[in-house]
């Protein structure tokens, strides 16, 4: 049986039928969301797929292939198919999008299709979900600071254009909260900056935050937003942060624009793709992930950059959970390989009260040097960033004393140093949700509580440079 020329519109999912396309019938099983097609010689791995059944067309994606059978995912799912009233027909091409600018301000679910009321998403060009990374050879190094307003972040661990960047947490701490402030307060210097926020496997009450939380930068018309909740399809979990990466693409090297590209959480993908993998019968590896899960995460994570010869970047900033604050778990283990970096956030701050609740001798920028400093931020940054955390790792040391002996028998230089934790803490890392801090008021808050300190300690800045700012603060300290 063959379909004639026809277009089928549902939303983003786009498809034109030139020519002919089979339809197969020949449906050999049904084990919850996946359909078993008999007769599918010559179809290929993760090609598309439109399941036509009694009340619509549904779309599916090809998980398996074993001889002539095709496992297919099907999106919406199978209740309500019957098995011998159904066609499915292969596209002969992985999933494509239309890309373009009509994707800003928008809401979306996790496959695009608008959550906001408005019509379906158009833009004249089909590109692939799966994309490719970018060739090395035409690869720019990274350079120029994203200032996401957020202290701890600018100050210590500096954001990079084409950096990825992620954020390691606990499951119960506020990285959700942090993410969505980055994504709606983050800027650089170019002229055209875009956000690109991609839910994961999140609660319908944590959906709602965020489209709460980023509800004005959407209607700004600089921000996508993605929306994957828990009980959608597993395979679409795996899509959304492709078809997220997708639009970020377009937008950077063809439209020109930085794009910040934030995705919680990756724990999630992560599981997905481990339930797949389990429904594709692959033989797993460590803790039940597939063996090739770092590529799977390096395909997306290696898209960001920046490309030689071309105006625009793309920036990623994964937000993952580690099971039971287990840094050796296979995904943030995995992550720590590709990425460039970790912001890592601390379940003892948080419990002191400390929002964002950064352990800042824990993260690292890779790139920081590359995106700080003179002509990039202010030519104190690298050298006042050194000479904090030197400070805080002493500090931490004269507190684990304290607890040993008391404070009352610490000399003078390790109280000062335990003075200058506090002030670091309520100066510089504590910071409202939604407060946005330039870069200059981050820097003047950290000279803040380094002038807590005896200028004889401060050993990582240059005499001409303390000469310069230090007392200043240091009556505004003691004052």
């Amino acid at each position: 049986m063959t379909a004639g020329s026809r277009a089928t519109d549902t939303g983003t999912w786009t498809v034109t039928l030139a020519g002919t396309r089979v339809a197969h019938r020949d449906v050999r099983a049904m084990r919850g969301p996946l359909l078993v097609v008999g007769g599918a010689a010559g179809v290929g791995w993760d090609e598309s797929a439109d399941v036509v059944a009694a009340d619509g067309v549904r779309h599916g994606l090809v998980l398996e292939l074993d001889g002539d059978e095709a496992t297919v995912q099907v999106f919406e799912g199978t209740a309500g198919i019957a098995p011998g009233a159904v066609d499915v027909r292969f596209a002969g091409q992985p999933l494509r999008i239309e890309v373009g600018p009509g994707w800003l301000g928008r809401v979306c679910n996790g496959r695009g299709a608008p959550l906001d009321g408005g019509p379906p998403i158009t833009g004249g060009r089909l590109a692939p979900v799966t994309g490719s990374p970018l060739n090395p050879v035409e690869r720019e190094a990274p350079h120029e600071p994203v200032v996401t307003g957020v202290s701890v972040i600018d100050a210590l661990t500096t954001l990079v254009r084409g950096q990825k960047l992620p954020i390691f947490s606990v499951a119960g701490l506020p990285h959700l909260r942090l993410a969505t402030q980055i994504a709606a307060h983050a800027t650089c210097a170019g002229e055209q900056f875009r956000v690109v926020f991609a839910a994961l496997g999140l609660t319908h009450a944590d959906i709602a935050y965020v489209r709460d939380r980023l509800e004005e930068r959407t209607a700004t018309g600089e921000l996508v937003l993605l929306l994957n909740a828990a009980d959608d399809p597993a395979i679409e979990r795996i899509l959304t942060p492709r078809l997220a990466l997708t639009v970020a693409e377009h937008l950077a090297f063809e439209e020109g624009a930085d794009v910040l590209v934030v995705v919680s959480d990756m724990t999630n993908y992560a599981e997905a793709v481990r339930e797949v993998s389990a429904a594709r019968r692959e033989i797993p590896a460590r803790r039940g992930y597939p063996g090739y899960l770092y590529s799977d995460l390096a395909s997306l994570y290696e898209r960001c950059g920046r490309v030689r010869g071309r105006d625009g970047s793309v920036t990623v900033v994964p937000v993952l959970t580690m099971p039971a604050g287990d840094i050796t778990h296979p995904v943030p283990d995995l992550t720590g390989y590709i990425t460039e970096g970790q912001i890592v956030l601390s379940p003892e701050l948080a419990a002191r009260g400390v929002y964002p609740p950064v352990d800042t001798l824990g993260s690292l920028s890779r790139l920081m040097r590359h995106g700080a400093g003179p002509g990039r931020t202010r030519d104190d940054h690298l050298d006042v960033a050194a000479q904090v955390l030197a400070a805080l790792a002493r500090a931490r040391q004269s507190a684990a004393l304290a607890e040993l002996v008391g404070a009352s028998a610490l000399g003078e230089t390790d109280r000062r140093y335990l003075a200058y934790r506090d002030a670091l803490e309520r100066g510089l890392l504590q910071q409202g949700d939604d407060e946005t801090r330039t870069l200059d008021d981050t820097l003047d808050r950290a000279w803040r509580a380094l002038a807590t300190l005896p200028r004889q300690e401060l050993t990582m800045v240059p005499t001409d440079m303390l000469e310069r700012r230090l007392p200043i603060d240091e009556e505004e300290a003691h004052g």
